[in-house]
């Protein structure tokens, strides 16, 4: 399944999901195992972990602090990854992939509320701005970056000033505004074990 980790790249006939849509190696078009049950699961979460970018701790601590809270589950804890600063920067098109993000907010172009923030985990919240520092506004990746979202678009969760290079946290995502093709039922079950 096609996860976007390449960034633009993903959105053209170059993507490897397009041209070869079979598992690596040479029993790779023979192979077809049918999955049932945990291994399902288990490709729901992978799934999610890697299109986010997050190591095991750190997803089951977001897990947890989904669980905790009142809410649906599986709901709250996509909203967990949402809120992280790398995957914003990547939602509000200063990067094109969350990889490339990640490595911009740890180099530290980006405030937010007016702070230097370097942490690529750093949890927004609504009402937060986030925005390009004065020295990196002319960076050529992020420039590119901004040429190539206007064809994917910002989510309505999010407001983007482009005279300003910054965006602010309108509210927190709901799921239907988290246009992710993963079941979070499966990830809430697999955790219950």
């Amino acid at each position: 399944m096609k996860l976007f980790l390449k960034g633009e790249r993903c959105y053209t006939d170059k993507c490897a999901i397009e041209k070869r849509n079979v598992p690596p190696g040479q029993h790779g078009r023979s192979r077809k195992a049918k999955m049932v049950g945990y291994g399902v699961q288990l490709r729901e979460k992978q799934k999610v972990k890697r299109t986010y970018g997050v190591l095991e701790n750190q997803f089951r601590r977001y897990f947890e602090a989904a669980d905790r809270q009142k809410g649906v589950t599986g709901e709250l804890l996509l909203q967990f990854l949402e809120r992280r600063l790398d995957n914003v920067v990547y939602r509000l098109g200063f990067a094109t992939s969350r990889a490339q993000a990640r490595q911009l907010v740890r180099h530290g172009h980006f405030l937010v509320n007016g702070k230097k923030v370097d942490i690529p985990s750093y949890s927004v919240r609504s009402g937060d701005t986030v925005t390009v520092r004065s020295g990196s506004a002319e960076n050529p990746t992020i420039q590119h970056a901004m040429e190539e979202v206007k064809g994917r678009g910002i989510p309505e969760w999010l407001l983007f000033d482009s005279a300003t290079t910054s965006g602010r946290i309108s509210q927190l995502p709901t799921r239907e505004q988290i246009n992710l093709p993963v079941q979070e039922q499966l990830i809430v079950e697999l955790y219950s074990k």
